[in-house]
């Protein structure tokens, strides 16, 4: 039987995957098999179909419906040659230049498929875990130094160790799943290439710290996503990997998927918790933390869905081999999402270590357009604007801080030199104004000034008393909001006033109005 592998992620699905898959379907006959998989993540390539040989697989792309006759013609169900034949996909340079930890199985294996997951090394941490013990669980995630991907950068398993000894008669895990930065995919790809590491992660989560219910907050916005993960619920039910008995022990947990309004603030955990509880997504204060008093008043270990999905890698290969990867504090392999106006935008896992010049330059083969990289922000809507001249600067949280900058949740947009950063730190306080909670002033007013005081800006009018207003508005913005909608939004301004004046000194530039 030959097996042919065609993605039915949403970004392939958007440049024609399923037609491809049809009209393969419709020529390959008997003895040949469809398997939809995930998306390798190199997206200029969708749609990538790959065929299995003795040598392995074989991939071509990107594959419309048109090239399929001339693909059979050719022989590709053997491997053969053709123009679109881009030889073993592990050895593409793009993908064979990554160290996949996370996202090893995204675009490999059958995403609703039990065996398939536990055919390449799936609930093997699960059932180390489950050897070892609830605390020795946790100090394993501890030790790896893994820390959120969501944003924050937060240890891991620092925060497991205080859910699990805060007193309570119950706990929970919630996964967030509200991906709404920019520039970011990586969420997604999981939830639709591989949503069983993520249920694997959690019920590993829920036993470290005595926690029998979790649940996975994700967004309207990812209908596919949504439907792919609630099937995977289904099959891990089935399979008994969830409910009583785990694994055949007297281990229980559960997860349910509850599904967002599409609110941008809701990203930040305590919002999230409110959402979840019925309410209006509105930040708490703190303290306290939701580790001590999360959801319904109980000890809540909040992390994002890519922590989460890592831990069953860090439980089955032990903590030292995750630990040995990245610099400094930055532990592990961080899932970079490159985006916006670049040659190769895609998924691309690797140690934390590589410079911001690496990244854009040689992995994402600098601008689509051709001309000069100008900026390059880091971090979602909420990051910092870094110049060509900081492509030096390593991939670390501690480097990236020291420069003014976050890493966020690992999203990279490029843009090139006819960009205008003016007009880019306009967008940030008016989406920051947006999408505002209204709970604290300095999020919710700040940002509205701040939108019409840099609109004053672009139409020259008293640009550089503006411009220090804008600045000491950031300054308030940063240390006097409540969560890092409003503490953050003053990255993208100040990076594009510093590291671009230009723009803004330019007199009455044409959309100012606007």
């Amino acid at each position: 039987m030959t097996r042919i592998f065609i993605p039915q992620d949403v970004a392939a699905l958007a440049v024609g995957a399923e037609k491809v898959a049809k009209a393969i379907a419709a020529q390959a006959g008997d003895g040949v098999s469809i398997i939809r998989t995930g998306s390798r993540g190199l997206f200029w390539l969708e749609p990538l179909v790959e065929v299995e040989t003795p040598a392995g697989r074989v991939a071509y792309g990107p594959v419309a419906p048109a090239d399929v006759p001339g693909l059979f013609a050719a022989g590709f169900l053997t491997g053969a040659a053709h123009p679109l034949c881009l030889g073993l996909t592990e050895q593409i340079p793009w993908l064979a230049r990554q160290n996949r930890l996370t996202f090893a199985r995204c675009g490999i294996i059958d995403p609703l498929s039990v065996e398939d997951y536990r055919a390449h090394g799936g609930f093997k941490g699960l059932a180390r875990a489950l050897n070892l013990g609830p605390s020795n669980t946790v100090e394993e995630v501890v030790k790896s130094g893994l820390r959120g991907r969501g944003g924050a950068g937060f240890p891991t398993g620092i925060k497991w160790r205080t859910v699990a000894a805060a007193p309570a008669d119950r706990r929970y895990i919630v996964c967030n799943a509200d991906e709404g930065d920019s520039g970011t995919f990586a969420d997604r790809m999981m939830l639709e290439g591989d949503p069983l590491a993520l249920i694997e992660g959690m019920v590993i989560a829920g036993y470290g710290v005595g926690a029998n219910k979790g649940y996975v907050y994700s967004r309207s916005e990812y209908p596919h996503a949504n439907h792919v993960f609630a099937r995977a619920l289904y099959v891990a039910r089935k399979a008994g990997l969830l409910g009583p008995s785990i694994l055949g022990t007297d281990f229980g947990f559960d997860i349910e998927l509850r599904v967002g309004a599409g609110a941008y603030v809701c990203g930040e955990e305590t919002a999230l918790l409110e959402s979840l509880e019925g309410k209006r997504g509105v930040v708490r204060a703190k303290p306290p933390v939701p580790a001590i008093k999360g959801l319904f008043g109980r000890p809540t270990v909040v992390n994002n869905l890519l922590s989460l999905a890592t831990v069953p890698t860090i439980l089955a290969n032990g903590a030292q081999a995750y630990a040995d990867y990245g610099m400094g504090r930055s532990r592990g392999t961080m899932p970079i999402q490159i985006a916006g106006n670049v040659k190769f935008g895609g998924l691309f896992e690797d140690a934390f270590g590589i410079t911001l010049g690496e990244i854009v330059n040689e992995i994402g083969g600098g601008t689509l357009t051709g001309r000069a990289v100008k900026a390059v922000q880091c971090g979602g809507p909420l990051g910092a604007y870094f110049p060509p001249s900081l492509f030096d600067t390593q991939y670390d949280y501690e480097a990236f801080t020291a420069r003014g900058g976050l890493i966020g949740h690992g999203g990279i947009v490029v843009f090139d030199d006819s960009v205008d950063l003016s007009a880019q730190a306009r967008f940030a306080m008016e989406f920051c104004a947006i999408e505002s909670c209204g709970k604290c002033t300095p999020c919710r007013i700040g940002s509205t000034r701040g939108t019409e005081v840099i609109d004053r800006i672009r139409a020259g009018i008293e640009v550089e008393a503006n411009i220090a207003l804008v600045e000491d508005l950031c300054q308030t913005m940063k240390f006097g909001s409540l969560c890092a909608l409003g503490g953050f939004t003053p990255y993208p301004v100040l990076s594009a006033l510093h590291h671009f004046p230009e723009d803004f000194r330019r007199g009455a530039c044409p959309v100012a109005a606007e």
